[in-house]
């Protein structure tokens, strides 16, 4: 037991562990809430599934002061960082969550274990729908792409295509043109693009080419082409698609939490669980952090919402404490009457409370 660690497991009449604060998922939202509550000497416990969203991605970027690290790397130093301070990790999957008629939630896991949480903090992720298209899945993370601020400076000044397949993709186009002067929209299954479009399209000398993607062409290991329909060839060294962004929020359904549509511009491009800024969702006790919420954050943006969610929950856990506190201390004092006479508050005595007074 880490000494730094005022708060300390328990264990139920059923035997199962019982901590302050159980994290769901081990992702940057989900490590960086965990060493803020391990910090504030809450017992905290992430189950982690080891499935992380970026595994495919050969770096981050955009996260200040880790810029470049892999995402293996920034993970095992933010285990580190966690269980140094006394959190607990352990690798396994949550199956289901469970209210207690006695207040907490007891998380289940897939071979059976189970432990019970006073809060519990979601930081699940989403699931990325990748286009049908053959090849794009096995390449996925590397020249097949989905962000800018991502990916975007090491592709930059090469032919870039963008495969569209919903109504967003004339925008994405225009994004992806800020990192290459050659951008090609390949209309795919997306509806064709309005007059208005086609202008800011061509306005931005992005090409586009009508005709359903079928086939990526690579060479060696380095993308260099889509085929069409028609057996047609054109070359390009990244594609950018838009998959589906769906929540990985099964775990919350038995507490009631569904996901929401996300809209942009308003076409819907995902679903995600709704929650306040500091992530506390419609379910007392359970907060959300990352992109189970937040579908376009990077991993700055998600380990950040991390930390302000663990800050949220450990000021709720002091609320309560409080209020136990208080609810003992009436009750101990209930039976010293002596005591009660000293204050001028029937019920709420000094006791020992000091009052220093200028």
């Amino acid at each position: 037991m880490d000494e730094r660690r005022e708060q300390t497991m328990t264990a139920t009449p059923a035997g199962e562990r019982s901590h302050d604060v159980v994290v769901v998922g081990g992702g940057a939202a989900g490590l960086s809430g965990a060493l803020t509550l391990a910090r504030a000497r809450r017992s905290v416990l992430v189950i982690d599934a080891g499935r992380p969203r970026n595994a495919p991605a050969a770096h981050v970027h955009g996260y200040l002061g880790r810029e470049g690290v892999t995402p293996a790397r920034l993970l095992a130093t933010g285990r580190e960082e966690v269980t140094g301070y006394g959190g607990e990790i352990v690798e396994g999957e949550v199956v289901a969550v469970e209210r207690l008629d006695a207040g907490g939630f007891r998380v289940v896991l897939q071979d059976g274990s189970a432990v019970v949480a006073a809060r519990l903090l979601v930081t699940t992720g989403l699931a990325d729908e990748l286009p049908p298209v053959p090849g794009i899945a096995q390449r996925w993370g590397r020249d097949v792409l989905h962000c800018p601020y991502c990916h975007g400076w090491e592709v930059r000044d090469q032919a870039i295509g963008v495969l569209a397949t919903g109504s967003l993709a004339v925008h994405q186009a225009l994004l992806w043109r800020q990192w290459s002067r050659n951008v090609t929209l390949f209309l795919h299954t997306a509806p064709e693009p309005g007059d208005d479009e086609y202008e800011r399209l061509a306005a931005r000398d992005i090409a586009v080419v009508d005709g359903e993607v079928t086939n990526l062409e690579v060479t060696g290991d380095r993308l260099t082409g889509v085929t069409l329909a028609g057996g047609r060839v054109i070359a390009c060294q990244a594609l950018a698609v838009q998959p589906g962004l769906t929540a990985r929020a099964d775990v919350l359904a038995g507490l009631g939490l569904k996901t929401t549509e996300q809209e942009m511009g308003g076409h819907v491009f995902g679903s995600n669980v709704a929650a306040d800024p500091s992530g506390a969702t419609d379910v007392p006790g359970v907060w959300v952090a990352g992109n189970v919420t937040g579908l376009t954050d990077q991993v700055i943006a998600a380990a950040a919402a991390g930390v302000r969610a663990a800050a949220a929950i450990n000021a709720d856990l002091i609320a309560a404490d409080t209020e136990r506190a208080v609810t003992a201390r009436r009750e101990e004092t209930a039976m010293t009457p002596d005591v009660n006479a000293m204050s001028d508050t029937p019920g709420i005595p000094r006791g020992n409370t000091t009052t220093i007074r200028a």
